[in-house]
């Protein structure tokens, strides 16, 4: 199959552009960038198509919030006809270093509600996922005042090598699939 569901993990609204929990709407927003793409708002999340070596990639931001992400991820699966073997889903994760990133097939939501919710709708966690280290500089109880924080200075200085690999992880991903992507790219 040519298509594949590409959904970065995020919550809609300013006071969320720019944090750590959102690297997902940031990855997803520079392969725009990059391709002079627009996201158009529609069901349960804003969409953006394009070509990458002859695979379509539907590019997902859900604007459902984070805790409700398996809404909009099952809904346009269906909508798009592609197969869950397609699907990729973008997240922080505050087990990986800043600006370490892995790639799984499969896996358990690791106390993230937004993998979480999509497990839970999708009824499985067969499903590929691109985990983008975000670090855990917090105190204990803070977690979720560190992921929903801005981005540091010396943070953003990391960035933006790690999305540009990121979205060659994703160009793999449709191009040589989940294996040979994890090969090359996992712990570089």
């Amino acid at each position: 199959m040519s298509k594949f569901l590409i959904v970065g993990l995020g919550n809609i609204g300013d006071e969320y552009s720019n944090t750590r929990h959102n690297i997902g709407f940031m990855v997803l927003d520079e392969i725009a960038r990059e391709n002079n793409l627009k996201f158009t708002t529609d069901r349960l999340a804003s969409v953006a198509q394009y070509k990458f070596k002859g695979k379509t990639l539907v590019l997902v931001k859900p604007s459902t919030f984070m805790n409700l992400s398996g809404k909009a991820v099952n809904y346009w699966l269906q909508a798009e006809k592609i197969a869950k073997e397609n699907l990729l889903v973008i997240t922080d994760d505050i087990a990986l270093p800043l600006g370490s990133l892995r790639m799984k097939g499969k896996g358990s939501d690791g106390g993230h509600n937004g993998l979480k919710s999509i497990q839970e709708t999708l009824n499985s966690g067969e499903y590929a996922r691109l985990r983008f280290g975000v670090g855990s500089e917090f105190s204990k109880g803070k977690q979720v005042d560190y992921v929903l924080g801005k981005w540091s200075d010396e943070e953003n200085k990391i960035l933006g090598p790690r999305i540009k690999m990121a979205i060659e992880m994703i160009q793999g991903f449709s191009a040589i699939g989940l294996q040979r992507t994890m090969t090359a790219f996992n712990n570089k």
